[in-house]
């Protein structure tokens, strides 16, 4: 669906991404993870084409965003961290314009932008303006306007950012139902959220991409040592015979716990699960387990571990870009505003925000 290709960007001299290379699969919500400062925002800029790569390429759906962007974007539909409302329009208005922007008319218009508009739940609030919605609102607006057209991969840059508890749940199953209809790629700091909707991790730091594969093959890359502690009816050293009867018994470590004569770790030197053959060999030995609690390695703990070990000749370094990146270099397009659709009959916010919607 989409492939990049050594994507690298240099603002002057200074490398924000370096030599990306990742493709993104048909049907699945892709975590994007990463500290601040890592490039996640400028990769997301260069993946819509928002942002022009100092070299590199991304190949959407066969099109080559830089080379043929208009092809390119009409399979992608994107959330700005900052999305690009606009206050004076009303949620249809808004809508409306985004539909004729990507080259919908007429009844397919209509269809688009009242489908989004249910499908986000902002019916009721559709003839309001957007000055006047909750932040929650503008929110859905944003991801209502990235649904326009229905592409093929929707891109969203921290969804959830400055709501509350309510509506961080609400957009968060609106993401989930709109995996439902193609790929979605989901930029966010909350690591709870991405372990939660995606199925796909990909963490970014300082530019390079360190990991990207399912959380279960992340978890059992980077996990140590599994730990598992006790509370049984013995001490260290009964414990330790106990175990000493298990097969590949050198793998096993016990050691006190923190409640002496009760507690004992049990640290297994390779990367398995230990409980069950634990538990029967205490059962076979007729030693109560009183409490089991085993550590698995967090998404939190995958994330720590691939930051802080990267190699440093990985890191992109602050240096000037060759001639050959400089040339490859295509500038920006500004954005220009758009003209008012329909001119509200008060700008000003006197308690009236509701106006009849245009045909």
């Amino acid at each position: 669906m989409i492939k990049a290709s050594s994507l690298t960007k240099y603002y002057g001299s200074f490398c924000a991404v370096k030599d990306l290379s990742f493709t993104i699969e048909q049907g699945h919500i892709y975590g994007f993870l990463g500290p601040n400062g890592a490039g996640k925002t400028t990769t997301m800029n260069m993946l819509t084409g928002n942002l022009a790569a100092t070299s590199g390429s991304v190949v959407i759906a066969g099109a080559d965003i830089f080379k043929n962007p208009e092809e390119a974007k009409r399979h992608i539909g994107y959330l700005p961290e900052h999305p690009p409302l606009y206050p004076e329009f009303t949620p249809y208005e808004y809508l409306c314009f985004v539909g004729e922007a990507k080259g919908l008319r007429g009844a397919k218009l209509q269809n688009e932008v009242n489908g989004a508009l249910k499908e986000t739940g902002l019916t009721d609030v559709s003839a309001r303006l957007i000055k006047n919605l909750s932040k929650g609102y503008c929110q859905r607006v944003g991801i209502a306007q990235a649904t326009i057209g229905s592409p093929d991969v929707i891109i969203l840059d921290e969804p959830t950012v400055g709501l509350d508890p309510k509506q961080v749940i609400q957009v968060r199953e609106l993401i989930k139902s709109l995996s439902k209809k193609g790929t979605v790629i989901l930029s966010s700091h909350i690591l709870s959220e991405v372990e939660e909707l995606c199925d796909r991790i990909m963490i970014m730091t300082k530019g390079t991409l360190v990991a990207s594969d399912t959380l279960e093959r992340l978890q059992k890359q980077y996990a140590d040592n599994n730990i598992l502690t006790l509370t049984v009816k013995c001490g260290v050293e009964r414990a330790g015979e106990i175990l000493s009867f298990l097969r590949g018994n050198a793998e096993y470590k016990v050691s006190p716990g923190q409640k002496a004569g009760s507690d004992i770790v049990i640290t297994c030197q390779k990367k398995k699960d230990p409980r069950e053959s634990v538990f029967f060999a205490f059962a076979k030995a007729g030693i109560p387990i009183i409490s089991m609690n085993y550590k698995i390695i967090t998404l939190e703990d995958v994330f720590l571990k691939a930051t802080e070990n990267l190699p440093k000749d990985a890191l992109p370094k602050d240096s000037t870009p060759s001639e050959e990146a400089l040339d490859t270099f295509v500038p920006p397009i500004k954005e220009k505003k758009p003209k008012r659709l329909r001119k509200a009959e008060d700008d000003e916010d006197d308690g009236d925000d509701y106006r009849p919607l245009f045909g």
